[in-house]
């Protein structure tokens, strides 16, 4: 299935590193940020936590809700959030439904062997619950402050 700019965004409802459920649909009227990553405390989706978390509070000024999603558990969630002090909501896709869902859960290679797996991205949601702005096969550097100015440039 592939999400395009402009369609409404997959609802979901997926439990959080506290094990609390957290549906979408309960956030229509708010922008909201949703990063796909492959794994809990690798380099990059660590590098990743800790850049969106740094701009948490300007995600917040900006009445957006910053939510990461993995195939981790909300147990692996709970370590890599307190390990890491992260400020971001991270949420357990166990199964991939979600990933499945945005399209991002894709046949990957690494050393020559395939295996299925996250593809890194993040999904910029309007209030009105569409998707606004997809970045797909993203690059850790920079990212979470591309996603802050695009978040800032609907405000207008």
């Amino acid at each position: 299935m592939t999400i395009e700019e402009g369609s409404p965004a997959p609802d979901f409802a997926l439990p959080d590193s506290d094990g609390k459920t957290v549906e979408l649909s309960d956030l229509k009227g708010h922008q909201v940020v949703i990063y796909f990553y492959p794994k809990d405390d690798t380099a990059g989706c660590t590098t990743e936590a800790k850049d969106f978390t740094c701009l948490a509070d300007d995600f917040k000024r900006a009445k957006t809700t910053l939510l990461g999603v993995s195939p981790d558990s909300s147990a692996s969630h709970r370590k890599f959030r307190d390990k890491h002090e992260l400020a971001v909501r991270l949420l357990s896709d166990d199964g991939h439904r979600v990933a499945d869902a945005y399209g991002v859960w894709v046949e990957k290679s690494m050393y020559g062997r395939k295996y299925m797996g996250v593809e890194r991205a993040t999904f910029l949601i309007d209030k009105a619950g569409r998707i606004a702005r997809i970045w797909r096969k993203v690059k850790v550097k920079g990212h979470a402050e591309a996603v802050l100015e695009a978040v800032r440039a609907m405000k207008g």
